[in-house]
């Protein structure tokens, strides 16, 4: 592991100069410059501290993932459907529900809605890319057609609903996972 270009990456990541995390890990400059280009080592402590800043930790510094899978097919993808509600969703990534958004396709037979969710942190984005939909959130109704997306911050109770007579599907992103 390159323990200098990981410290370089993960700083230019959050914008950071190279003045600016040694100032906050108070350090100078230099060091920093030292330690990008491998020149120099860090102590524990101090590379406990510079991780810190940079909003992670031992473990997960040296946690590296070498195999991360960043393509699926079909075979990975899940389904389920609710009968009573008239939808199904597709998970588009095995085990989303752990990462920080979760991708789903949800199909809305005409009539069908998804449940209705409670406020939560987070937004949900969606992109219809059949049919249209109703977003429901409190008690605002917008309608969504083939094409058209939707953003929100799920700051009141919220559905989606298909009120026309053909199926609808809606590519939808929510952070974190929720479905």
């Amino acid at each position: 592991m390159d323990i200098g270009e990981k410290i370089k990456r993960m700083r230019i990541e959050k914008q950071l100069t190279q003045e600016e995390l040694a100032n906050r890990c108070e350090l100078s400059k230099g060091f920093i410059s030292q330690l990008e280009n491998n020149l120099t080592s860090p102590s524990i402590a101090t590379l406990i501290d510079i991780l810190e800043i940079l909003g992670t930790n031992l473990r997960e510094f040296f946690n590296e993932i070498d195999n991360e899978r960043i393509s699926f097919t079909r075979e990975d993808m899940f389904e389920t459907e609710d009968e009573e509600l008239k939808y199904t969703l597709k998970w588009l990534i095995p085990n989303s529900q752990k990462n920080q958004m979760e991708p789903i396709i949800i199909t809305l037979s005409p009539g069908g809605q998804y449940k209705e969710e409670k406020p939560h942190e987070g937004e949900e984005f969606g992109y219809v890319i059949a049919g249209s939909i109703f977003v429901h959130i409190g008690d605002k109704k917008s309608k969504v057609r083939k094409g058209e997306s939707f953003y929100f911050k799920p700051r009141a109770n919220h559905y989606i609903s298909n009120a026309g007579k053909t199926v609808s599907k809606v590519i939808w992103v929510t952070t974190p996972p929720s479905f």
